[in-house]
C-alpha cells in the first residue's frame, strides 16, 4: 500500500493513460453480443417474424376528448361520422379485454396532453421487426406527430427503435405485412411513398430481410385492409383489392390464398379489420356472421368483440392494435 492509500485517498491515480482499462488495456472488455442477442436481455423482449404465430405484446390507446373533432365536421379528421365517446371507449376496453382473455400482454401509448383525433390506430403508427421497431411518418398532417408518443412509450417499454424516417419519407404501419421470417411485403400507394420504402428496405436489409413492394389499387388505404395472414400456409384476401403481385407471392411460399365474399360486412362494417391471436385464431368485429361463418368455414376460431362506434372513425380492431411482440415462427414451427 503507497502513501495516498494508506492516507485514505484511494488507489493511486496512474501517472499515464495508456494501459488502463478505458483505453483498452487490462480490464477492458469487448462488446461481443450482437443487438439481435440483447433482445430479452438489454432490450425488451419483442419483435415480429410472422404475422399468425401467438400473439404476446400490443399497444394501445384508449380515446378520450380528442374525438370531439368528429363532431363538427368527421371528414376534416378523416373519419365518416361524429362518434360517441362514451361508447366508443367501452367498446375500446371490451377489446383490451379481449386481448387479455386471450393471454395478450397489453400496453398503452398515454399521451402527456389530448392528442390528435386518430391516436388511437396504433397500427398506423410503427411497425415492428425481429430486432426493434421502424417509427411511422403518417401521410396527412392530420396525423402528423402521432408517432412522438407512440416513439416515447416504446422506448419506455424498452423497445429499440431501429429507424425514424427522415426527409419526405411517409409510411404507415399497416402497409407492411410479413410473409415469412425472411421477407416483408410492402404495400406503395396512398400513405406509404417511395422515400419510405428505401428507406425501410435498408434497415431490413441490414438483418437480413428482403423487402417486397407492390402497389396499391386507387381508392384503397392500406395493404392491411386487403391482406390478412392467419396461419403459417392461409391467407385471406380481398378479391379485386389485393395486388397480384401479392397473391402471386403468397402462393409462391406455400400459402393457400383464400378470397372473400365482397359484401356489405366487408365494405362498410369492418369484418375484415381483425387481428391474428396464433394460428387460425382470430380476434373480430362482432356482428358479422356472413365473415365469420366463411373465416370457420376455413377452420379459423373467431372471437369477436363490438365495434361499430369506432368503426366510425374509419377504422376498426387491426387498426387500432400496434403489434409489440409475437413468438418467433421458428419457436412455433418446432
Amino acid at each position: 500500500m503507497n502513501r495516498r492509500e494508506m492516507a485514505g485517498e484511494g488507489p493511486a491515480r496512474a501517472s499515464s493513460t495508456f494501459g488502463t482499462s478505458a483505453y483498452g488495456g487490462d480490464g477492458w472488455q469487448p462488446r461481443e453480443r450482437s443487438h439481435a442477442d440483447d433482445i430479452g436481455s438489454l432490450w425488451a423482449p419483442c419483435g415480429i417474424d410472422s404475422e399468425w404465430a401467438p400473439l404476446e405484446s400490443v399497444l394501445l390507446h384508449c380515446p378520450g376528448e380528442e374525438l370531439a373533432a368528429s363532431h363538427d365536421d368527421p371528414g376534416a379528421v378523416q373519419m365518416f361520422d361524429p362518434l360517441d365517446l362514451d361508447r366508443a371507449r367501452a367498446q375500446h376496453e371490451a377489446m383490451a379485454e379481449a386481448y387479455r382473455q386471450a393471454g395478450v400482454e397489453v400496453a398503452y401509448v398515454e399521451p402527456p396532453a389530448t392528442p390528435s383525433p386518430n391516436q388511437m390506430f396504433c397500427a398506423d403508427l410503427f411497425a415492428m421487426t425481429p430486432q426493434g421497431a421502424i417509427l411511422a411518418r403518417p401521410a396527412s398532417p392530420v396525423r402528423a406527430g402521432e408517432e412522438r408518443w407512440v416513439a416515447r412509450r416504446l422506448a419506455d417499454m424498452g423497445v429499440p427503435i431501429l429507424r425514424t424516417l427522415t426527409g419526405n419519407a411517409t409510411f404507415e404501419g399497416a402497409d407492411l405485412i410479413w410473409l415469412d421470417p425472411r421477407t416483408a411485403l410492402i404495400g406503395r400507394g396512398l400513405r406509404t411513398n417511395d422515400d419510405a420504402i428505401s428507406q425501410i428496405s435498408g434497415v431490413l436489409v441490414d438483418i437480413g430481410v428482403e423487402t417486397l413492394v407492390v402497389d396499391m389499387p386507387f381508392g384503397t388505404m392500406h395493404l392491411m385492409g386487403m391482406l390478412r395472414i392467419v396461419d403459417r400456409d392461409l391467407a385471406i384476401a380481398w378479391p379485386r383489392r389485393t395486388p397480384h403481385a401479392a397473391v402471386m407471392a403468397l402462393r409462391d411460399r406455400g400459402y393457400q390464398v383464400a378470397f372473400l365474399n365482397d359484401n356489405d360486412e366487408v365494405g362498410l362494417h369492418g369484418a375484415f379489420n381483425m387481428v391474428t391471436l396464433g394460428p387460425r385464431r382470430v380476434l373480430m368485429v362482432g356482428g358479422n356472421p356472413a365473415t365469420q361463418a366463411f373465416y370457420e368455414a376455413l377452420g379459423v376460431e373467431c372471437a369477436a368483440v363490438p365495434c361499430d362506434e369506432l368503426r366510425k372513425a374509419a377504422g376498426a380492431i387491426g387498426c387500432l392494435t400496434g403489434i409489440v411482440r409475437r413468438a418467433s415462427a421458428a419457436t412455433v414451427e418446432a
